[in-house]
């Protein structure tokens, strides 16, 4: 090192001594390098992101596994025999087969259909092809907005993990009418059936999209992923009653 970083001595052929310290002010260079390499840090545009991208991740987990620090032991067990009800009636959606239409007979059908239909309505300034799309979109859209309430608003994210288990329920329940597509056998709710093909919202929505011929696989995937979101909301719901009870035996 020829100049000093601290008093800008140049050093001078003559300079006598140990290389390694200023003849001015004494500066141990390599003290001088190990210290300042050691405080230096990156400009804040180009630190790496991993520790903003975990804490967002640890952030959104948090949130979404908090329970109240004290449970009511009534509560805790009424919740106990909901989540009891609900995972008997999620393998009852899970075991039912698409090509039969089975689902198409219970009760959640029902509820779907109400918000099928209003999703017709709400959908009808985007244009005919969102118009018909927005049936199924409205019977998704009802559960998704139950979830972001209970979550963000109420902090109920046992609640929130039931209106997954509608979430899931209501994908399954389009997979019959998507597989009906092309064989139009399906009793529509005007009463239409093959006789009058334009009044089928997949057969429509696939033809648009050039997919119509491709209606079985589009409805299996349908069910499929709605079976496996059926079990995480199970899974969710069940790690929030175990943690829940652990605050009951703290008590």
């Amino acid at each position: 090192m020829k100049k000093c970083p601290k008093c800008a001595y140049e050093r001078r052929i003559e300079d006598q001594g140990d290389a390694g310290i200023c003849p001015s002010c004494r500066l141990v260079f390599a003290k001088w390098v190990s210290r300042t390499l050691g405080t230096a840090r990156l400009p804040r545009d180009v630190e790496p992101a991993d520790d903003e991208s975990s804490g967002r991740l640890s952030g959104l987990f948090e949130r979404l596994t908090y329970v109240e620090p004290r449970t009511d032991s009534m509560l805790f067990w009424g919740r106990v025999a909901l989540y009891a009800a609900f995972v008997v009636w999620g393998f009852y959606f899970i075991s039912l087969d698409l090509r039969t239409n089975e689902i198409g007979a219970s009760f959640m059908h029902r509820i779907d259909l109400v918000f099928h239909e209003a999703g017709h309505v709400i959908f009808i300034p985007f244009g005919q092809f969102m118009r018909i799309l927005g049936g199924s979109l409205g019977q998704l859209l009802m559960p998704a907005i139950v979830i972001g309430v209970l979550v963000v608003k109420n902090r109920d994210n046992f609640g929130a993990s039931i209106g997954l288990w509608w979430f899931g329920q209501s994908l399954k329940d389009l997979g019959p009418y998507i597989n009906d597509a092309r064989d139009l056998q399906l009793q529509l709710l005007t009463g239409a059936s093959q006789d009058v093909p334009e009044t089928h919202d997949w057969a429509n929505i696939l033809i648009d999209l050039g997919l119509i011929m491709r209606e079985k696989k589009i409805a299996l995937g349908a069910d499929i992923i709605g079976s496996l979101i059926i079990l995480l909301a199970l899974a969710w719901g069940g790690y929030l009653l175990l943690k829940q009870y652990c605050n009951l035996r703290r008590e």
